[in-house]
């Protein structure tokens, strides 16, 4: 199983395509820049902080089924599927910033 296309995709989702969508005048998302939709995606897939589960940076340290599930909850982040303001206010509770 070769991670790295998972890895790739992971990061022009988060760094590129989500950032893009979340400038769009529709898009209501609580969150903007690339770094904070990485923090709740990894936030999400660890269930709970992810620098606590995975070593820095998470891109080159994700195991293959992480990777995995990070594409999977981003490309439904993507389709409107799952509420990316819930999984941002859960990120913050884990982090003790709500």
């Amino acid at each position: 199983m070769n991670i790295q296309p998972l890895v790739e995709q992971y990061l022009i989702m988060t760094r590129e395509v989500m950032p893009k969508m979340s400038r769009e005048a529709t898009n209501k998302w609580p969150v903007k820049n690339d770094h904070c939709f990485q923090r709740i995606v990894l936030d999400s897939v660890c269930q709970g902080v992810w620098y606590e589960s995975i070593e820095r940076p998470a891109y080159k340290h994700l195991n293959y089924a992480q990777a995995k599930l990070a594409v999977k909850l981003c490309d439904e982040i993507i389709a409107g599927k799952v509420n990316l303001s819930e999984l941002n206010t859960q990120s913050l509770i884990w982090r003790g910033k709500r």
